[in-house]
């Protein structure tokens, strides 16, 4: 099991942002990301992710995916630790048709389109997936992501430095880090 260290933050210039990435990461694919948030009726959670995606990667190739998932969020410092559980599914109107029989209901619809890179830290740290993002109704962001067995506060603290140093490597300010998540932002817009 891994857990996922991330940050997000806004971003005032993409072009500029993928210039800088492009330069200093690996490019590993472009996605559409469509997210439904289920709940019980009456909750806001726990909630399930039912996420439909297309990546393609630098090579030309795509692949589509539906995925589930169960996401327990802690935030320590501006940087979120994720237990986040996941799985396939083949058929995502059939699962919506279960959860609606179990009596879930979407709470809001999250959409995000964009790039990715890899950057291979060299301090000893595990390498970092830089998403350039633009949802729908929010504008652009950057998410900054580490997958990391352990989440105890040194190794927390040691993933933070690496995020923020990344960060400051793209040129965005640390007063740009957006601490709330987006399903919270778009339900402010409803």
């Amino acid at each position: 099991m891994a857990f996922e260290i991330e940050l997000k933050a806004r971003v005032d210039d993409p072009a500029k942002t993928r210039n800088i990435l492009s330069k200093r990461g690996k490019y590993c694919y472009t996605c559409e990301k469509d997210d439904a948030y289920w709940v019980f009726p009456g909750r806001e959670t726990p909630r399930l992710r039912l996420r439909r995606e297309n990546k393609t990667n630098a090579e030309g190739h795509s692949v589509s995916a539906a995925l589930i998932t169960c996401k327990i969020r802690e935030t320590r410092g501006g940087i979120e630790i994720n237990d986040e559980q996941e799985l396939t599914i083949s058929d995502a109107p059939a699962f919506e048709k279960i959860l609606t029989q179990l009596g879930l209901q979407p709470l809001v619809r999250k959409e995000k389109r964009g790039e990715a890179w890899q950057f291979h830290v060299t301090n000893g740290q595990p390498s970092v997936l830089a998403e350039l993002l633009e949802v729908k109704n929010l504008g652009w962001f950057i998410e900054l992501e580490i997958l990391s067995p352990v989440h105890d506060d040194q190794t927390i603290s040691a993933h933070r430095k690496t995020l923020l140093d990344l960060l400051a490597t793209l040129d965005i300010p640390q007063e740009k880090i957006e601490p709330r998540p987006y399903t919270e932002m778009l339900k402010h817009l409803s």
